[in-house]
């Protein structure tokens, strides 16, 4: 969602604040900016006026804001830059960030270019009421943001340190928030604060290009790829002072006169990873990285091993922490939103079939908001791409809070909250994940959870070792598979020029292929805006068959398994209304293309995995159906990739 980038450095900033935006892009935005103090380069190069704060910002999109800053030759040494995702306001230059204070009164006036900057990820649940508390000092709201709150906030606390307004300035705040603010009166210091939002530091060491005695905030380890590989994941409640040559954590506690400590990681960020290649969209990149992403994701297993889930910090014999908790769990809690949300769903049929323990699937924004009936026997598993996603970290702390203890996390990233907040976990290798629409995040999400499948009928002695080798020689079949369903593609562009020119669409599933209908609807409301449903194939003669007609395309999942003669039944049922079939089958299911019929013949049968094969058709048809609309297929309107607020 919404991006931070801030620097303390001796050079001119601006390129790698709006190149860090730029690497942002990715999790979706609809507006941008950039302030730097301008004294902080070389006070002896302007006047009085450019010494101070300048910014500038736009609606469009990074590389226009950073036309606008060379033609406004928008320089300096100290500065914070964003990426927004709209929740209070309009998407319009007045709400974007950073955010001005220009003080009260006189000083309000003698001053325009603002004295305290800021920038914003997260909401602030109080805004109303410190808004009208700061009218009612002579403070003027330019914007309709929650974020202008805190920068006037800052500077009614502002009495020549920062770092110390900073620190009264949250704890009036109530909500989530990560923040960078700069001063006027102080031009070589960034502060920063994060509770709730995500929030992390660079270390200028001299390596991957940076500066020594130069310090760097962003939201993203990948805002910082080329600039420094030295890390700081600041903890819940954590504030930073940036300064040249040094930098100071103080924890939630805020009574300490000495640092926090907080390890300094080296981490990868490679920004390579995150170039688009000979494709036309980052999305068709991630669908045909899929075979790779999962290979990735399954090296090394050659059994499964509870070592597998043990997360990172555990201590002991490697594997003793998780066969532990498996061997002492009845019951399964996922929690996870959106696409994660469906992979769960999926995995709900393989924990009861294969390791036979009663498994819950729950909406993590819902979750914590209803009265529930905990179990402290309960393993409570979170799903998360980016390991960010703020409502399934609510939801985790909820679980929690309830004394459901035993969690593990299935994440892409092993330095997110999601994972340090986890005592076991099992990290996919995706890849860096560009396109808002989740395609190998999602598949690489179910091979992860099948393996937790698998090790959890493993310690509950239902899975014999012919079993396990069986179901891990087609794991390790996966990456074929997936080739062969891709060279599916011409035909699926076929279709997609047939769903271009409708509105509607229904997707049918039954089984564990029910969650993968509903992930296919998703994908195309998501990138072509067409409105899409899925339903249990079951359910159509209870509610949804009165939307069946010619103009209504039902795409439907037909795997050869024990539901199938029930699934052609269902079929029917579309046919004899005027209906027409779209239908993904496997190759002996004798269904057969004809009038209103039409059939893409899946290259194989895979049994209990055949969710992982059939998505991919699905990715493909929203993808090219999207391509064919014109629609911003990376970037669709109002979404954003990592959600980090509620």
């Amino acid at each position: 969602m919404c991006g931070i980038v801030g620097a303390v450095s001796t050079r001119n900033i601006v390129p790698i604040l709006v190149q860090g935006l730029q690497r942002l892009e990715y999790r979706g935005y609809d507006s941008c900016g950039v302030a730097v103090h301008g004294a902080s380069l070389d006070p002896t190069r302007h006047g009085t006026e450019r010494g101070g704060l300048q910014r500038a910002r736009s609606t469009a999109r990074v590389a226009e804001l950073l036309e606008q800053v060379q033609t406004d030759h928008l320089d300096g040494a100290t500065g914070i830059a964003h990426t927004r995702w709209a929740t209070h306001g309009a998407p319009v230059v007045h709400n974007a960030h950073p955010h001005f204070s220009h003080g009260t009164g006189a000083d309000a006036q003698a001053h325009s270019a603002g004295r305290v900057a800021l920038v914003h990820n997260g909401i602030i649940e109080n805004h109303e009421e410190l808004r009208r508390a700061l009218q009612a000092r002579g403070y003027v709201f330019a914007s309709q943001t929650d974020t202008e709150v805190i920068a006037h906030l800052v500077d009614s606390h502002y009495s020549g340190d920062l770092f110390e307004a900073v620190q009264a300035t949250v704890a009036e705040l109530h909500g989530a928030y990560a923040i960078a603010v700069i001063h006027r009166d102080e031009p070589h210091r960034v502060v920063g604060a994060r509770a709730g939002s995500p929030l992390i530091l660079g270390v200028g060491s001299g390596t991957a290009g940076s500066v020594a005695g130069e310090h760097f905030l962003a939201s993203d380890a990948m805002a910082l790829a080329g600039v420094t590989d030295q890390i700081v994941y600041l903890e819940e409640g954590d504030l930073v002072d940036l300064q040249l040559g040094r930098y100071w954590i103080v924890g939630k506690d805020r009574t300490a006169l000495t640092p926090a400590q907080r390890p300094v990681r080296t981490v990868q960020a490679h920004s390579g990873a995150a170039e688009l290649g000979p494709y036309r969209h980052y999305m068709q990149k991630e669908i045909f990285e899929q075979p790779r992403a999962i290979a990735d994701t399954l090296e090394g297993v050659e059994g499964i091993v509870p070592e597998l889930f043990d997360g990172a910090g555990l201590h002991g014999e490697p594997g003793a922490a998780a066969w532990r908790v498996f061997k002492e769990i009845d019951s399964v809690l996922i929690l996870a939103c959106g696409t994660s949300y469906y992979s769960g769903c999926t995995a709900k049929y393989w924990l009861e079939e294969i390791a036979g323990i009663p498994t819950q699937v729950e909406v993590a924004s819902e979750y914590r908001y209803r009265t529930s009936v905990p179990n402290p026997r309960t393993l409570v598993v979170t799903i998360s791409q980016s390991g960010e996603t703020a409502d399934t970290l609510a939801a985790l702390r909820h679980a929690q809070s309830l004394g459901m203890l035993h969690t593990l996390t299935i994440c892409n990233v092993a330095t997110s909250a999601m994972v340090r907040e986890c005592k076991l976990a099992y990290i996919t290798r995706a890849g860096v994940e560009i396109g808002v629409a989740s395609t190998k995040a999602f598949t690489t999400q179910l091979a992860g959870l099948f393996l937790l499948t698998l090790a959890l009928a493993q310690s509950k002695g239902r899975l014999t070792d012919a079993q396990e080798a069986e179901h891990l020689k087609a794991m390790r079949h996966l990456p074929v598979a997936l080739q062969a369903v891709l060279a599916l593609e011409p035909q699926l562009i076929s279709w997609a020029e047939d769903f271009a020119r409708m509105e509607n669409a229904l997707f049918l599933g039954r089984g564990l292929h029910y969650p993968i209908a509903l992930e296919g609807a998703l994908k195309l409301k998501e990138i072509s805006y067409i409105h899409a449903e899925a339903y249990p194939a079951g359910e159509l003669k209870h509610g949804p068959l009165a939307l069946v007609t010619s103009a209504m395309p039902v795409v439907t999942v037909a795997p050869n398994d024990a539901l199938l003669e029930k699934l052609k039944s269902n079929m029917q049922e579309v046919r004899a209304r005027a209906g027409v079939l779209y239908v993904l089958a496997d190759g002996d299911t004798r269904i057969e293309s004809g009038e209103g019929l039409h059939v893409i013949r899946m290259p194989e049968h895979y049994g209990p995995l055949s969710p992982l094969l059939h998505v991919v058709p699905l990715q493909l048809l929203a993808y090219h159906t999207a391509c064919a609309r014109g629609t911003d297929v990376d970037k669709p309107r109002n979404l954003a990739k990592s959600v980090t607020v509620e």
